[in-house]
């Protein structure tokens, strides 16, 4: 009984070092971008040893792709919840545009993380490329089987749908709140929200 209760502490503690960890690569790689992150800084800010940050990430780029992954399905579980949506496509397809776009402009974290990200792509290109795996591979597959399964929609290529609704809130998101666009070409998130769900439905009937 006693050895439980130890495995159990020392689980608790590896996975509060991790998080630790996480969040000071974090502070880091905000601040200098992923070139100008090392783990030495990583350890300082997280206030943990350099040895303890190695002993969960075996470099720097490992735990890069550990902080996109975290993100990612953060950010999947939010929008999408545990389950597949389920619901008629006019209200669900509003319903899920709405949330994204909430989400994408609350989270100042992840928009700033996301402009280190695509700042340091053409360097670090497969660094970028387990962003694309991690966050937008998922959504396009959720997306895709979700409008696949409502033929009523009369959507021939379900894919290129989902690809162009993601590509649609992904760009308003980047214009408006990424780069600062707000003022440069205003509009507001129902207008756009509202035409993109009309055009599909539109085309069913």
């Amino acid at each position: 009984m006693a050895r439980i209760k130890i495995d159990e502490v020392e689980r608790d503690s590896s996975v509060d070092k991790v998080e630790q960890i996480l969040q000071g690569a974090m502070q880091e790689f905000l601040q200098h971008g992923y070139a100008g992150t090392s783990m030495d800084k990583v350890a300082v800010a997280a206030g943990v040893s350099k040895a303890t940050v190695y002993s969960h990430f075996q470099d720097k780029e490992g735990l890069f792709k550990v902080l996109i992954e975290q993100l990612a399905r953060k950010k999947f579980n939010s929008i999408f919840g545990t389950q597949p949506p389920e619901g008629e496509p006019i209200v669900v397809l509003r319903q899920l545009a709405i949330k994204a776009l909430e989400l994408m402009a609350i989270d100042q974290e992840h928009s700033a993380f996301m402009r280190v990200l695509i700042g340091e792509s053409g360097r670090f290109p497969e660094l970028a490329q387990v962003c694309v795996r991690a966050m937008i591979k998922p959504v396009v597959e959720t997306m895709t089987q979700y409008i696949a399964s409502h033929p009523e929609l009369k959507i021939d290529d379900p894919e290129a749908l989902a690809r162009i609704l993601l590509g649609t809130l992904v760009h308003y998101h980047i214009v408006q709140d990424v780069m600062h666009g707000k003022e440069i070409v205003p509009m507001e998130s129902d207008r756009l929200i509202d035409t993109m769900i009309d055009l599909i439905i539109n085309n069913a009937k």
